[in-house]
């Protein structure tokens, strides 16, 4: 695993400087250390276990990004588009080969194998192209869903194809159990689930939650193979039950780390299966059959999506995102390997073949991927605007309307700021690991994300790219400058404003991106020294004897660093008398000295 790790962290920086997608590094990486060739790793099975973690982990944050009602509107997609791209793959295929001699059985099987695409691939490059819920997600992720279910049946054909199995009787009966395995998760997920979820939040331990989201995950997915449901399909359904909570923005950060981690030794494992020397003996007939899956793949696919009217751009774009074969299809070769069955009725090599296929096309779909935007943009140019509109996020304001602040964090100060902008038509959107300060946010009529404002895609959620300021009112300053170091980082041009609970030091705040900072405690001490040494007729305190600025600091929009210019201009506000309170009065139309 050390060897693994080390070799997948090093070849991924490789592709990354080499702008190659990291899916690419990480099946190039198995290749090298695989025990076909450098044999760093001479046996796989904890490495196929590990993979197995990692396809349950990717599908699980995929269904978290979901929802169920978000599935139940394509449920058209699923059933008609998915349904086609998997009858007509397997059609083509099984007439293809019979074409050259094989019988329908042989026919029939490879086109199995055939019809399945890379889940985890296909995922892996919508997810970074931040295209999951766009029209092409939407519809390729349905043709997915349909493959994973299809597989259920698959599993059981195979036998009879190979002349072996049970009858219809205990076909049907496999498949009712499993009808009924889905019905009980999704019954779950809206009963059960989400009060077991707030009341482990309750707990505010980050180690407890994270474990117990993870159980929740692969126990589900672990059940429903017992029910001869795929292990992804079951982790796509334990995403589902989790993203009807109202912390499923929290469970998704929480396991993203781990997806990554487990995901790329997925990637890794799939490339230690090929032989090169295999594929130098018949790269020819490997590049031939890697050809026709391609066409076969992506014209079947795009049939099926131009079935749903999503318009012949997307069509396009999305058969040849679909167009490898998956990692799925490797369970159906042992299950056809063990009743005689061999891909294409290759014989001896035909499990190699299908290894030196399937990598070349994985490592090949970002490639893919973009020829297909490239075709697709061509093909359908009119639709350019419309698709652009669709893709859009869906909490970009309306026309008209005021940006949201985002506020990381909710307590008393925090609450009173956030009243007065709702007062003033300005939305807020909160974010905290808090329950009960985010019930007492949605109680006041704001928009609430419950996670870890640390994590990108709880800020995402909130609507950091479309926020029109960032008030960070966390309880430490060092949290405060965790948070403005994330945020600068994804927005370096929205304003970020933080008024931490302990004592807030400009020279630390500032360099994490804090363009203000308000000090509550210290104001209302000068406030109050200012009122004791009135009411004994001594005036206002002098500013020379002032030891720091009491009321907030902003940032100068300068290159001078902001620790300096704070001294500075505290110095310049001593050397003339009076000067403290005039500058605090001229802060409010625009005065930028830094002295109020």
């Amino acid at each position: 695993m050390v060897l693994l790790l080390c070799a997948a962290a090093l070849i991924g920086y490789l592709s990354i400087q080499l702008r190659i997608v990291p899916i690419v590094g990480f099946l190039l990486a198995g290749v090298v250390i695989g025990p076909h060739q450098l044999g760093l790793v001479a046996t796989t099975e904890t490495v196929e276990a590990a993979a197995e973690i990692g396809v349950i982990l990717l599908l699980f944050t995929i269904g978290i990004e979901f929802s169920l009602e978000r599935l139940a509107a394509i449920q058209r997609y699923v059933l008609v588009g998915g349904g086609l791209q998997v009858l007509l793959a397997v059609a083509v295929t099984a007439g293809l080969v019979m074409a050259f001699g094989a019988d329908w059985r042989t026919g029939v099987f490879t086109g199995f194998l055939v019809a399945l695409s890379s889940t985890a691939i296909v995922l892996k490059v919508l997810a970074a192209a931040g295209r999951t819920t766009s029209t092409l997600g939407q519809g390729s992720v349905a043709a997915l869903i349909f493959q994973d279910l299809a597989v259920v049946l698959m599993v059981l054909l195979v036998p009879l194809l190979g002349g072996q199995g049970e009858g219809p009787l205990e076909i049907a009966r496999a498949l009712g159990t499993a009808a009924l395995v889905l019905v009980v998760v999704l019954v779950v997920a809206r009963k059960v689930m989400p009060p077991l979820l707030e009341r482990v939040a309750r707990a505010c331990s980050p180690e407890v939650f994270l474990l117990t989201v993870v159980a929740i995950g692969m126990g589900t997915a672990y059940l429903t193979s017992l029910a001869g449901v795929s292990v992804a399909l079951g982790a796509f359904l334990a995403g589902l039950v989790v993203s009807e909570s109202r912390h499923s923005a929290h469970a998704l950060g929480e396991v993203l780390p781990l997806q990554i981690l487990f995901s790329a030794t997925f990637f890794v494992s799939i490339g230690m299966l090929l032989d090169l020397r295999a594929l130098l003996e018949l790269w020819w007939l490997v590049l031939l059959l890697a050809a026709a899956v391609v066409v076969v793949k992506a014209v079947t696919g795009a049939l099926a999506l131009s079935a749903l009217g999503v318009g012949a751009s997307t069509a396009v774009a999305g058969g040849l995102l679909l167009a490898q074969i998956g990692e799925f299809s490797f369970v159906l070769q042992r299950s056809g390997a063990a009743v005689g069955l061999e891909p294409a009725g290759l014989g001896a090599d035909g499990e190699q073949v299908l290894i030196a296929v399937t990598v070349l096309l994985m490592t090949a779909t970002p490639a893919l991927s973009a020829l297909g935007d490239r075709l697709g943009r061509a093909v359908g140019a009119r639709r350019r605007r419309p698709a652009a509109a669709s893709a859009a996020p869906e909490d970009v304001p309306a026309p008209g309307s005021a940006a949201p602040v985002l506020v990381s964090g909710y307590g008393p100060v925090a609450a009173e700021l956030a009243a007065g902008l709702r007062g003033r038509g300005i939305p807020v959107t909160v974010t905290t690991l808090s329950p009960d300060l985010a019930a007492v946010a949605e109680a006041a009529g704001h928009t609430v994300v419950r996670g870890d404002p640390l994590r990108r895609n709880v800020l995402e959620e909130a609507g950091l790219f479309t926020a029109a300021a960032v008030v960070i009112a966390e309880n430490s300053a060092e949290e405060t400058a965790q948070i403005a170091a994330v945020v600068r980082q994804l927005v370096p041009d929205t304003p970020i404003l933080a008024r931490p609970v302990d004592t807030a030091d400009p020279a630390e705040l500032a360099p994490a991106g804090v363009h203000r900072v308000v000090d509550t405690a210290r104001t209302v001490g000068a406030a109050l020294t200012d009122s004791v040494l009135r009411r004994l007729g001594r005036g206002v305190a002098p500013p020379a004897t002032t030891p720091t600025p009491t009321r907030s600091w902003t940032s100068p929009p300068t290159p001078t660093p902001p620790a300096r210019t704070w001294s500075r201009s505290a110095r310049s506000c001593r050397r003339r008398p009076g000067a403290w309170t005039a500058c605090g009065r001229a802060n409010a139309t625009g005065c930028t000295c830094g002295c109020a």
